[in-house]
């Protein structure tokens, strides 16, 4: 079904050869789009963005903090709001309200396109009105991804979306490019899920394509519908690779014309003898309809296969589910009844599962049944309206609502915990984009916890037709029809505000209660005491562990609110650590006696007392892979709203996650060794001359351990090479202090 090159290739006739011939990597479409935005050329680009995306999670903190840096007078390039996240404004009294409100006099006074609540899920409203051939779009979510129309779009926390707010640029090493070769094509039954999920479990265990661009080529790309490419494309992401392109054709330009742009259409393809880093070869013909177990979209298996061991399968993810997220007795082996699992509630949602094609091929599946009376329930969400419209047009969501499935307007919600949320001890199919522990909106600290397996719509139907017991669709005998979509703009036209090139600065900004500036954060000082806050063993630890999402959503605006829910779910007793810590730091900086007080131990262990005003103290947080997942910037701003300096770590899941830390001006430490110390909070790394190590652009730099008992370590620590940006931005303290500073 899948194999992998994992060496050096050119694409030449058609055929993936070995090769060494890294300079025709150039003749790759991933560089020539790089390079054409690129303000440099060679191995370090700097990028400027054609048009940028945020959804009502993000889009607050970001204004906040380039308006914090005073260069920000109107938006430079076209900056859609969406509001698909918080949408739903039951948590919080008005604040979520309150966001839609400031995001919309934003738009006014600096010149934006504001897409109100329900109206489109963030990616769908892209898609359909800004991702063209040959394009950059930057988007503050971590699955902005439009490669499939020829766009390389890239999903980052919100400071590198400031940074093209100020004038300033994308700063990243040339990345190597990765082929996804497709032939053959689908059978009925499997969807763009299935393919996604066969990737991402080939390639994320081993890392393959981490921070690497995907170039889709191969003759297979021509039997796929563009929504089809479009929902493998939005789950690239899944496999920790930093973009995706794929070639593009008659198909592309029918669906950006149908789109009233095909001016944006242009063919895309790689040059004769373009070389690759690697090769995922991909036989659609052979791919078979797949489920995703909790608690990653790696952890994939055939339905086939799975059935044919699922009780055995299902322990395997209890056991990680009780050793790892404390989920003791937590019982979905249980499920399996006669062979088959039976399976609680089906979603089918967002930019991965609410397109048009999706909701049409489950149409075909239910129409003329039901999905019981029981406790399965199945809800889907187009995601946008001017899809919703065709639905209702050509009778498809008629359908749909005949066998019971309950349609909603298009949301995020699911994807994130925060619609949908199943019952205790449920397990939930769905055709969304994660399925995180968690992430369904479950609470573990109050006893709750339920998990989601991965699904197409396709086979999601089928499970339904089958009262929730677990189904492939190629098992059943289905017409799948052909529905032609034609594309209405009028529900954005009667309601999205478009003020590009029309900013009005002296319109008021529209504030809240819910919405706080961002405290004021000190420039790093020539030495710092690190307190291990959490020590986390995890073997990765995502975004959604270091700050929850779901109900959390609506605090996204006000840093210090938000900052309470920081690794709450994980390491519950962290804030209060942190903030014991952060109250150390502002007496030292009131002139308090720390060392001769709350740390006479260091002073003891080392046999000196470190000059105290020359030593800034923050917390720590200890792990392995941490960041997987979200682009949200709040996984680090939030630990610096509590007085966090550092993470430590062997390496970052995303490199977003790392240039998240970078932008709150955290130090992006790794363990330079292969065994990792063992660290306990209370334990303190003391490191001495950091400041003149990152002017210097040193990357080997000793810490020294001091623990609770007063024995002592050396602790070499690597701080990998940063730019000259990335080194003003650590010492200023963050993005906002170092705006104009060099």
């Amino acid at each position: 079904m899948i194999r992998l090159h994992e060496y050096g290739v050119k694409y030449e006739n058609g055929q993936l050869i070995k090769s060494t011939d890294t300079s025709a990597r150039e003749k790759t479409i991933a560089y020539g789009i790089l390079r054409a935005h690129s303000a440099t050329g060679g191995d370090k680009l700097k990028i400027k963005f054609d048009a940028m995306a945020s959804h009502d999670i993000t889009y607050v903190g970001i204004i906040q903090t380039a308006r914090a840096t005073g260069a920000l007078k109107e938006f430079p390039i076209p900056y859609v709001l969406t509001n698909c996240h918080n949408s739903l404004c039951a948590v919080g009294g008005t604040i979520n309200e309150d966001d839609h409100r400031f995001g919309l006099s934003a738009c006014v006074k600096y010149g934006g396109e504001f897409v109100p609540a329900h109206e489109s899920v963030i990616h769908a409203y892209m898609r359909e009105n800004y991702a063209g051939c040959g394009k950059m779009i930057i988007g503050s979510d971590s699955h902005t991804r439009y490669g499939a129309l020829g766009t390389v779009a890239v999903g980052e926390g919100g400071p590198e979306l400031v940074k093209q707010l100020v004038g300033m640029t994308y700063d990243i090493d040339a990345p190597q490019v990765i082929a996804i070769k497709l032939t053959g094509s689908p059978k009925l039954g499997v969807g763009p899920h299935d393919v996604a999920i066969a990737l991402i479990g080939a390639v994320f265990p081993s890392g393959f394509v981490k921070n690497k661009v995907l170039e889709f080529i191969g003759d297979g790309i021509a039997n796929l519908p563009v929504e089809f490419r479009n929902g493998i494309d939005v789950m690239t992401t899944e496999t920790a690779c930093l973009s995706s392109i794929w070639v593009t054709d008659e198909k592309t330009r029918a669906y950006l014309t149908l789109h009233g742009r095909g001016g944006d259409y242009k063919q895309l393809s790689p040059a004769d003898g373009a070389y690759y880093d690697g090769a995922v070869e991909i036989d659609l013909s052979s791919v078979e309809p797949m489920i995703a177990l909790p608690f990653h979209p790696s952890n994939a298996f055939t339905i086939r296969e799975f059935n044919n061991n699922a009780a055995d399968i299902l322990r395997e993810v209890e056991k990680y589910a009780a050793e790892n997220l404390g989920a003791v007795g937590f019982n979905v082996s249980k499920k399996v009844v006669d062979g088959r699992l039976v399976t609680d509630q089906g979603v089918i949602a967002g930019c991965a599962g609410g397109i048009f094609d999706n909701l049409c091929a489950a149409a075909d599946i239910l129409r003329g049944h039901g999905t019981g009376c029981g406790e399965f329930s199945l809800s889907a969400y187009p995601s946008s309206q001017p899809a919703y419209l065709q639905l209702l047009r050509n009778g498809v969501a008629a359908d749909l609502m005949s066998a019971g499935v309950t349609l909603r307007t298009a949301f995020c919600g699911p994807c994130f915990g925060a619609g949908d949320v199943p019952s205790n001890g449920s397990l939930s199919i769905r055709h969304s984009t994660r399925n995180f522990p968690n992430r369904e909106g479950s609470k573990p600290g109050n006893g709750q916890f339920a998990a989601v397996a991965l699904m197409d719509a396709r086979s999601i139907a089928a499970t339904a037709l089958n009262g929730g017991r677990l189904t492939a669709a190629t098992e059943l005998d289905v017409e799948y029809k052909k529905y032609d979509y034609k594309y209405d703009s009028t529900p954005y036209d009667k309601r999205v505000y478009h003020g590009f090139g029309k900013a009005k600065p002296d319109a008021e900004l529209r504030y809240g209660p819910g919405i706080a500036d961002w405290p004021q954060i000190p420039q790093l000082s020539d030495d710092v005491l690190l307190e291990v806050a959490a020590y986390i063993t995890d073997p990765v630890t995502t975004t959604d562990e270091l700050i929850p999402s779901g109900e959390t959503s609506s605090y996204r605006s006000n840093p210090f609110k938000l900052s309470e829910f920081t690794l709450s779910r994980k390491v519950p007793e962290y804030v209060g650590t942190a903030k014991r810590i952060r109250g150390i730091e502002e007496k030292r900086r009131a002139g308090g006696d720390v060392f001769g007080e709350e740390y006479k131990f260091v002073t003891d262990s080392l046999g000196y007392k470190p000059d105290i005003n020359a030593t800034q103290i923050g917390s720590v947080v200890c792990s392995l892979y941490p960041g997987d997942g979200s682009a949200r910037e709040q996984a680090a701003s939030c630990q610096r709203v509590l007085g966090g300096l550092a993470n430590i770590c062997v390496d970052y899941a995303t490199k977003r996650y790392r240039s998240n830390l970078i932008n709150w001006g955290m130090l992006p430490f790794r363990y330079s060794t292969d065994e990792v110390p063992v660290l306990a909070p209370g334990d303190v790394i003391y490191v001495k001359g950091i400041a003149d190590a990152i002017r210097n652009g040193i990357s080997d730099i000793n810490g020294i351990i001091i623990y609770k008992d007063g024995k002592t370590n050396e602790l070499p620590l690597k701080l990998p090479p940063l730019t000259d940006e990335e080194r003003v931005i650590i010492l200023c303290g963050c993005l906002i202090n170092s705006c104009g500073k060099k």
